[in-house]
């Protein structure tokens, strides 16, 4: 005996009237049931009088960077490197690099150390430092600066290679992850200040530098840049042109029971000698270190305007004009 035939308009009835397309269909009793079911899925209440824990965000300290450093991430920063940043650094710093060849013995990861001065600094150091160590560069950058939301934490790790470092407490998790890097062959570049300075004259270093140089058995590259203040000073947003140096120093690894804080302060020392080397030349630098009378790049204690004067005093960027009577 053959079925009997049914319209379409009578399947699609029976079909509404089924007791599971009903509840999708919102229809009936069925809606009843969608909402008893709905009920069992949503996350239940947090009764009162308990804390409900915060959801951990991924941006700032907790943001996770092992993306950009892919090899898509890398080969679009090179991109970006060599095509926007390194004209841009030539346009307004027109720098001079020196010291390259005190790397020439240097084999595997090292730390690149540098005094702070602006924002410049960073792309000037991307472009300046020489390959193999351009290659497989990161930067450890403040967390509560560059990682404040997800876009500047995504462009922060995708165009300069940035890891977030926390600058008012010591992070486990930055320490780890850095040590872990340049122990896989990733070198670092690392501003020891922890912050600009405000008028051209440097900050005592912390022992960033040194403790990881330590666990990680790299040598530490000091480095001192000049110049930059004037490109694009802390408080400006749009540079102007202005020559910019590198030197480059040579490699220093922790002597025997030398303390991260000694080390640290042998760092700056290598840098403010680096300084007096760009003011004056190396022989006379050297001269300076042997008596112990580098100058300091934190500057006299004193005013201002004399901060100021000493400070333009050796610099070789600063353009000799005939006073204006």
């Amino acid at each position: 005996m053959s079925p009997m035939p049914i319209s379409r308009k009578q399947a699609m009835e029976l079909k509404r009237k089924l007791p599971v397309n009903r509840i999708f269909s919102g229809v009936g009793r069925g809606a009843k049931s969608a909402a008893k079911m709905t009920a069992v899925v949503r996350t239940p209440p947090v009764p009162a009088g308990v804390e409900k824990p915060a959801k951990e965000k991924n941006v700032g300290a907790n943001y996770d960077t092992k993306w950009a450093r892919t090899y898509p991430a890398r080969l679009f920063r090179l991109m970006v490197m060599m095509g926007v940043m390194r004209p841009v650094v030539n346009l307004f710093g027109s720098p001079t690099i020196v010291g390259t060849d005190r790397l020439r013995d240097v084999d595997g990861a090292v730390i690149f150390a540098a005094n702070h001065h602006s924002h410049a600094d960073t792309p000037l150091m991307m472009t300046a430092i020489p390959e193999p160590w351009r290659n497989r560069l990161f930067i450890g950058a403040a967390a509560d600066y560059w990682f404040t939301n997800s876009v500047t934490s995504r462009l922060s790790a995708l165009i300069i290679g940035a890891i977030p470092v926390e600058r008012q407490r010591i992070s486990r998790k930055a320490i780890d992850q850095s040590i872990e890097l340049l122990k896989d062959g990733w070198s670092m570049l690392i501003f020891p200040e922890g912050a600009r300075s405000p008028d051209g004259w440097a900050r005592p270093f912390t022992a960033g530098a040194a403790f990881l140089s330590a666990h990680a058995n790299v040598s530490v590259v000091p480095v001192y840049i000049q110049g930059t203040n004037k490109v694009l000073p802390k408080g400006r947003s749009f540079p102007k042109p202005s020559p910019t140096f590198v030197v480059f120093g040579t490699p220093l690894m922790a002597e025997e029971g030398e303390d991260t804080k000694t080390f640290a302060k042998r760092i700056q020392q290598a840098v403010s000698t680096l300084a007096d080397e760009t003011s004056s030349d190396w022989w006379q630098a050297r001269l300076q270190q042997a008596r112990g009378e580098t100058p300091s790049l934190a500057g006299p204690s004193s005013g201002a305007w004399r901060r100021k004067w000493a400070q333009n005093k050796g610099d070789k960027t600063q353009r000799r004009r005939w006073p204006n009577f």
